[in-house]
């Protein structure tokens, strides 16, 4: 054929096409892209719904048998109203536990330096009523590594109290802390300026100096809770106690030795006790859980409060 007969060939042809081929391309990987969101989504919620099984966000998760078994409460941290250990916390967790039909005994698990005096009174108190409504379920504390002072206020309520050998017992004692700035602002030039209507409303001040009345009355308000706590004490243990003032000292003792001072009755575990006190070996967990919203508000609240706080008192 004559190179004259030739048709010519389209020059926006073979960039038409290469666009075809590139946009088909774009597409196809949009749709991958899309398609791979969803599964990511998907699996993001069904490791979210496995987050809120074992962070407990639908609140108390205590599994329930119709058996015989032993109920336990745990008591772990601080004794404080916004805390987990909270007496509204503990309490509902003893209640639900000494109601249910198969509860053999009650074993209220302690690991707690202290905390709240009012608090600790709180639940010290419903043990009181609960071991009273029902005669026949026994309460026993078992102590993990520390049981002192508020934690130690809830203890006494017990049927017996159980220990290892080297818990941490005791710190029978209330204090009141904080800190003098006076100095310091001395050194900074700053003027403090605090207006008050009532005599002694700036109890305590730590921008000020120590006022001697203001000092004796607190020493006055921790000797009567003191004396209160002695005798929550006396009445809970009666005459296991060893008759010693270092007892109500604020001395913390081992295990061992608080057994020989009568602050406790005898060493064992809590497996141990189910097994070999209360006889009923299964253990099922009364205890009310904190849910995921209120653990990143009680974080959240912690940084708050501790830029503002700077004075705390109570067992400890």
């Amino acid at each position: 054929m004559a190179d004259e007969d030739r048709k010519p060939v389209n020059p926006e042809w073979e960039r038409q096409l290469i666009e075809g081929l590139a946009f088909a391309a774009l597409r196809e990987q949009k749709r991958t892209r899309i398609w791979g969101i969803f599964f990511k989504f998907i699996t993001f919620i069904y490791l979210f719904l496995l987050l809120f099984a074992a962070t407990d966000w639908f609140g108390d998760s205590a599994v329930r048998i119709s058996d015989k078994h032993t109920a336990v409460v745990d008591l772990d941290g601080m004794i404080m109203p916004d805390g987990v250990s909270n007496a509204d916390n503990i309490n509902a967790s003893l209640r639900s536990a000494f109601k249910d039909d198969g509860t053999q005994g009650v074993i209220l698990r302690i690991n707690s330096p202290g905390g709240s005096p009012v608090q600790a009174g709180y639940i010290n108190d419903e043990i009181r009523r609960l071991r009273a409504e029902y005669p026949d379920i026994p309460l026993y504390a078992v102590i993990g590594d520390i049981c002192a002072s508020g934690g130690y206020y809830v203890a006494a309520a017990a049927d017996k109290i159980f220990v290892d050998k080297a818990s941490l017992v005791g710190s029978i004692g209330v204090l009141m802390e904080g800190f003098g700035f006076v100095d310091t602002l001395d050194k900074l030039g700053i003027e403090r300026r605090l207006l008050t209507a009532g005599e002694h409303k700036g109890f305590l001040d730590p921008f000020t100096p120590v006022d001697p009345e203001q000092r004796d009355h607190a020493a006055g308000l921790l000797s009567e809770i003191h004396e209160q706590f002695i005798q929550v004490v006396q009445q809970g243990r009666g005459d296991r106690l060893r008759d010693t003032p270092e007892i109500f000292s604020g001395v913390i003792w081992t295990g061992q030795k608080s057994i020989e001072l009568g602050l406790a009755d005898a060493l064992g575990s809590a497996e141990y006790v189910a097994r070999e006190v209360i006889e009923a070996e299964d253990m099922v967990n009364f205890s009310m859980r904190e849910n995921l919203i209120d653990r990143f508000a009680k974080r959240f609240g912690e940084v708050s409060l501790g830029i503002l706080k700077n004075i705390s008192w109570g067992y400890r």
